[in-house]
């Protein structure tokens, strides 16, 4: 009698175990049994079970169960009563934990036990089942025995609400290969014959030694230098060793660490985790480099050290120290397959560091055509961890990211030696603070002269015909020196291009868009700008200079007709004398500073057709500028001084400012 709540053991089963762990703990449990019996002829023998209706792409029905037979010592009175007893001692030796049997009832409703076991010269048949109340055995019979060879076969079979994932022999048997390579691979202890096959076609018998050992095989192991490594764990050294494999034909393209307990796969990540270029399968050509009968493999590492088999899980689907940094231990699971994963790298080689110079070259790439702003900080920047084959946009993120932890730490370095009572330490430490400084500065300034370039290739398109024939209007050139219907307490400064028009338009104090000052239905120009004090005179008599600008469509001329209500250049004017009457307020509610010296500056943008030109000489009295593409004229009545520039001269005129810069650069 158990006198186990074993319903409710099963119900407490941690996570860390799946549908293939009771299969796993079987096979396992056979090969110990056969271990034990000490014969050299040991088979396993794996049938599938299957229920339900066939499905109509591969012909096959899910899997219900399996049954798992060996012929090793069978289930003597001493097998037998460890089996009733939890958490047995039995097999301790060889990393059993006396728990593993009660998985098969976590994801199988009925486990059946029928064994020939011997004693003395006789030979019985024992039979029983597991049970879900308090008894871990139940319903068992014992009989004397025909048979003259001992053996046992587990049956588990109802499969629960998880369905099982595979139902194709070969990968339920690459599964447990993965799953059990560290038996097959023991020189020590030789793995016993295993074979699978479907109940219902015992033909179909698929033997999975013979996935290893052959020169044809799906698994195998790689020449390693130096597969060993240590640890050190509360002041002991704890050593790994690291055995890597080549699966050929892989189930899934991913490369694999995989940590094993006990001769058993416990957890397995992947390398790309680690190594971004493990993230793609690799290639092997055939006989004499023939490529036709190449063969793609991924790469799996398996870890094997006592430290693992002391920290393994009760249901051995995971470790008891931590995934990241382990402070009661100081070994983590991450570090452990940090390290295999170098190991793995390796023993592949060459291929590795191809595929990190294309990745390198990639970075290279962006840097020069794209971002070249970044190009000195790209040159301390670690890029193991980008992807193996990185998009742009990886890439900037990931500058970003660096550029932001350096910023954080040279301000963290600036404080603390602002903050220091030691005169000395701002002497040792200044160049080296300064030089940080520097490279983020002219990274910010690249970055923003680069920005330009793209600003005025945009401005430069839109003044181009469109695919219809016609130009732009001057609401879309607008919007790329400053979007309409906005100002400046809607826009930060940085998001409008001023500086096309006037380099000292970047620092104005308010800027009205395309948008009512003071009115909602009051009149609007297109531009309007009232710059800081940037002087006083006399007795503090402040000069609060406002610029008012005028755009209008490429080629229109229409606004030059005299019956034309459009006059930009009488609309300024009509601007100018409103401000000045004090009609209007900033959209704040505040007054506008003006005095009777306030200077006033006009701009109207327009292209310069010989009808414009006529008007400005002859009706508007403008004096034209010496390079022809502009017109100019100082109203002394209303302190305004006014230019009608063309879109090429504004065009022309921002890139020759910004051109020695594009040129430093490389992007011109």
């Amino acid at each position: 009698m158990s006198n186990v709540n074993v319903k409710r053991l099963v119900e407490n089963i941690r996570s860390g175990t799946n549908v293939y762990t009771p299969l796993v703990e079987l096979i396992v449990n056979a090969i110990q049994a056969i271990d034990e019996k000490g014969i050299d002829n040991g088979l396993v023998e794996i049938e599938v079970l299957r229920n339900g209706q066939a499905d109509l792409a591969d012909r096959l029905e899910d899997v219900d169960g399996f049954i798992v037979k060996d012929n090793g010592i069978g289930f003597t009175k001493s097998n037998r009563d460890a089996f009733d007893t939890l958490y047995t001692e039995r097999k301790i030796a060889d990393g059993g934990k006396g728990f593993g049997r009660f998985t098969c009832l976590k994801y199988f409703d009925r486990v059946k036990v029928s064994s020939t076991f011997s004693e003395g010269e006789s030979y019985y048949d024992r039979l029983f089942k597991m049970g879900m109340g308090q008894d871990i055995i139940i319903d068992e019979q014992i009989s004397q025995s025909r048979a003259r060879s001992t053996g046992a076969s587990v049956e588990i079979f109802n499969i629960k609400s998880v369905k099982f994932p595979d139902k194709r022999l070969e990968t339920i048997s690459r599964v447990v290969v993965e799953r059990l390579l560290p038996y097959f691979v023991d020189k020590e202890r030789p793995c016993p014959r295993v074979v699978i096959r479907d109940a219902k076609s015992p033909s179909s018998t698929v033997s999975l030694n013979d996935y290893l050992g052959k020169s044809d095989s799906q698994i195998v192991e790689m020449r390693v230098e130096n597969g060993t490594f240590t640890f050190s764990a509360n002041e002991e050294e704890k050593p790994f060793q690291v055995r890597v494999f080549k699966f050929f034909a892989p189930r899934t393209a991913t490369s694999k660490v995989s940590l094993v307990a006990h001769r058993r796969e416990v957890t397995d990540n992947a390398l790309q985790s680690y190594i971004p270029e493990f993230a793609e399968e690799f290639f092997e050509p055939g006989r004499d480099q023939d490529f036709a009968k190449g063969r793609n493999f991924v790469i799996k590492a398996y870890v094997f050290g006592e430290y693992l088999n002391d920290n393994v899980s009760l249901e051995r689907g995971e470790f008891r120290f931590q995934a990241d940094a382990d402070l009661l231990t100081g070994i983590s699971q991450n570090e452990i397959e940090q390290k295999a994963a170098d190991i793995a790298r390796s023993a592949v080689g060459s291929e590795i560091a191809e595929r990190k110079k294309r990745k390198e070259a990639r970075i290279v790439e962006y840097v020069e055509t794209q971002a070249p702003w970044h190009r000195t900080l790209s040159d301390e920047v670690d890029f193991s961890a980008l992807p193996m084959r990185p998009s742009f946009q990886d890439i900037e993120l990931h500058l970003q990211k660096k550029k932001y932890e350096k910023e954080v730490s040279t301000r963290t370095q600036v404080a603390a030696v602002l903050n220091s009572k030691n005169p000395n330490e701002l002497a040792d430490k200044i160049l080296q603070l300064m030089e940080n400084i520097s490279d983020t500065s002219k990274n910010d300034l690249i970055h923003y002269v680069s920005m330009r370039k793209c600003v005025l290739d945009i401005f430069s398109k839109s003044l181009e015909l469109g695919a219809d024939g016609k130009h732009k209007s001057e609401g879309d050139v607008h919007d790329i020196i400053m979007r309409r219907k906005r100002d400046s307490n809607e826009l930060d400064y940085g998001e409008h291009n001023l500086w096309i028009l006037d380099e000292r338009l970047n620092f104005s104090s308010y800027v009205s868009s395309d948008k009512p000052i003071g009115k909602s239905d009051g009149d609007r120009t297109d531009i309007t700008i009232y710059n800081k004090r940037v002087a006083f005179r006399g007795e503090n008599e402040a000069s609060n200079p406002i610029t008012i600008f005028e755009f209008k469509k490429p080629q229109r001329d229409n606004f030059a007709d005299r019956s034309s209500k459009e006059d930009p250049v009488q609309q300024i004017v009509r601007y100018v004398n409103q401000i000045r009457d004090g009609k209007f307020k900033t959209s704040t509610g505040r007054d506008i500073l003006i005095n009777s010296t306030t200077p006033f500056y006009g701009y109207v943008v327009c292209d310069l057709s010989a009808k414009v030109k006529r008007w400005l000489e002859l009706e508007k009295e403008f004096t034209p500028m010496p390079d022809a593409l502009g017109w100019f004229r100082w109203f002394g009545n209303n302190s305004l001084y006014m230019e009608v520039l063309s879109w090429t001269k504004l065009l022309r005129d921002a890139e020759m400012r910004n051109k020695v810069f594009f040129n430093k650069l490389g992007i011109d």
